[in-house]
């Protein structure tokens, strides 16, 4: 079959439709013909003019005048300084007019110059309404950024931000304020951890040790600032054992601990039944032994730092005692005391030196002997000479069992009978005297003191508290008790204040873990520590480091427990 060929659709022309719109320049107005003119450069003709305006230049070239320049120069960064130097050379134009203004009117004539000077005035009025606006020339948008130094105002009055109002008639803010507003508002609603509050207030300390450090003159090793207990509860946590080392051995129970009056010199001495005495530095990790002392022919029931530091006294049962000296490390064995019957030869008549005390300075050593004999030994001449000697009336059948020294030099004896007698060692007699409230013959056991208060403990585990007066030269007669403690029930065997008095260790060695932590002045027993699970045994001696970040305490096992207290922090540099 044959193929035929696609054929074409002829399409007719209607030639009933009249010409096309578009094309058709008749049906067009003028606006519609200055547009296309605009646009597509055509000549502009009006209906009602056969004549051809010819557009300018000027017109023509409106949109390409930009066309030639670079992208640097188009744009700009705007950086708060534009406004600054338009207002300027605003300025520097008004003053340049206004000279120009002078120095025109002078040259004129006074007759003309009012009529000349407004008329020039219209022709300007009428040239600026002639000249069309620049359509490039439009306001300028508000800066993006704007200098720290002149902050911006903001408004609080929506209902919004009506919690950032510190006052209700508070309508606008700084730029500043508003910030640590709407900082303050977060925090309140989302409080940071314990863990960042304790971060910035070590770093706050930080600060200020190292400011206080360099506008100061004193010595690079400082102390913080005292912190003041709060009763109830008290920030506590227990460390390696200071002797963790010796406990292997057989050491026998504690007899006597003592840290280093010195707070630069972490030393702990511990003396043990073994005949030892044992240096540890105290570091809070693994207390690692120093150094060893072994004295065979004394058995050790006391030991004491001179309170300067430079050596050791160890004392015992018998009539001798012994110094080590801490700078040379030698031990120096005494036989006795000059002057008194320390080195009798009558058993009757021996004495011992088991009960004594340095005065503040480190000058005397008090020396309690038998029969309520009280001895002075004058220690800065070295030879163990006896200066004095004082007896305590009524006190032959239970002696002395007790020494304090006051910070004004003034030395308190406490009896068995429960007395309490104050001597003045400048006239070697007793200045007052009184009784310990409740007490009777065989009760008083032991006797601590500080600046503020005295404690006398009883073998009935009460506990009396007096207060600064009951040791002072000026007064007479029975002082009264602040309060009596009766947190334990046995017999006193240690009690001992820290350094700022306000904190007070008592314990009893009859009845195992009987300690307390008393708190002044509130005179309250802390209850979060010890309690029942604390390992701390039958204690037989107790004492505070000379900044009282540490407590140790010793009991019959052999064991030096150590404790830290929280609130009292190790110095810094």
């Amino acid at each position: 079959m044959a193929k035929h060929g696609r054929k074409r659709q002829r399409i007719a022309k209607d030639e009933s439709k009249g010409p096309n719109p578009l094309l058709d320049d008749a049906s067009k107005d003028d606006e519609e013909r200055r547009l296309e003119s605009l646009l597509f450069g055509t000549p502009y003709i009006p209906n009602d003019s056969k004549n051809v305006i010819e557009i300018e230049d000027d017109e023509l070239e409106a949109g390409k005048e930009f066309q030639n320049l670079d992208d640097a120069d188009l744009f700009f960064v705007d950086n708060g300084e534009v406004s600054n130097i338009n207002h300027e050379s605003d300025e520097s134009d008004k003053e340049v007019d206004e000279q120009a203004e002078e120095d025109s009117s002078e040259e004129k004539p006074e007759g003309d110059g009012d009529s000349s000077s407004d008329e020039s005035e219209e022709e300007e009025e009428e040239k600026d309404k002639s000249i069309p606006p620049n359509p490039l020339s439009r306001p300028r948008k508000a800066a993006a950024w704007s200098d720290p130094s002149d902050p911006p105002t903001v408004s609080i009055e929506s209902n919004q931000l009506r919690k950032l109002r510190d006052a209700p008639s508070e309508t606008i803010l700084s730029g500043h304020e508003y910030e640590s507003r709407l900082r303050r508002q977060f925090e309140r609603i989302n409080p940071a951890p314990s863990w960042a509050r304790k971060r910035r207030r070590d770093e706050d300390e930080d600060e200020d040790g190292l400011d206080n450090l360099l506008t100061s003159t004193t010595g690079i090793l400082s102390q913080k600032r005292r912190s003041t207990l709060a009763p109830g509860t008290i920030a506590i946590e227990r460390l390696r054992d200071a002797n963790q080392e010796s406990q292997k051995s057989n050491i026998g129970d504690v007899k006597s601990i003592d840290f280093h009056p010195s707070d630069r010199v972490p030393v702990l001495a511990v003396g043990t039944g073994d005949r030892r005495v044992r240096l540890y530095n105290i570091d809070g990790h693994t207390s690692p032994l120093l150094q060893t002392l072994h004295i065979p022919s004394l058995p050790l029931t006391s030991l004491s730092f001179h309170p300067s530091g430079s050596h050791l006294l160890l004392t015992g049962t018998r009539p001798t005692y012994s110094i080590f000296d801490l700078q040379t490390g030698q031990v120096t064995n005494q036989t006795g005391l000059w002057g008194s019957r320390f080195s009798s030869a009558s058993k009757d008549k021996l004495e011992n030196m088991d009960l004594n005390a340095f005065s503040p300075g480190g000058g005397l050593l008090a020396v309690a002997g038998r029969n309520g004999n009280l001895h002075l030994v004058d220690w800065q001449s070295g030879g163990g000479q006896v200066v004095g000697t004082m007896k305590c009336p009524g006190s032959a059948s239970g002696g002395i069992k007790s020494l304090w020294w006051a910070d004004d030099g003034t030395l308190a004896t406490l009896t068995a009978d429960a007395e309490v007698f104050l001597w003045d060692i400048g006239q070697r007699k007793c200045s007052r005297r009184w009784k310990d409230e409740g007490g009777f013959r065989g009760t008083s056991r032991t006797m601590s003191g500080c600046a503020d208060w005295l404690a006398i403990g009883s073998n009935t585990g009460l506990v009396n508290v007096y207060e600064s007066d009951s040791f002072a030269k000026n007064r007479e007669g029975q002082p009264n008790t602040r309060k009596t403690l009766g947190n334990l029930t046995t017999a006193i065997s240690s009690m001992t204040f820290n350094h700022d008095a306000q904190l007070m260790a008592i314990a009893s060695k009859e009845k195992k873990d009987s300690m307390k932590l008393i708190h002044f002045p509130s005179l309250t027993a802390y209850g979060n520590w010890p309690t029942s699970s604390t390992p701390v045994g039958h204690v037989t001696t107790i004492d505070f480091s000379p900044r009282s970040d540490y407590l140790a305490i010793g009991n019959t096992r052999g064991r030096v427990l150590l404790y830290h207290l929280k609130d009292y922090n190790v110095r810094t540099l």
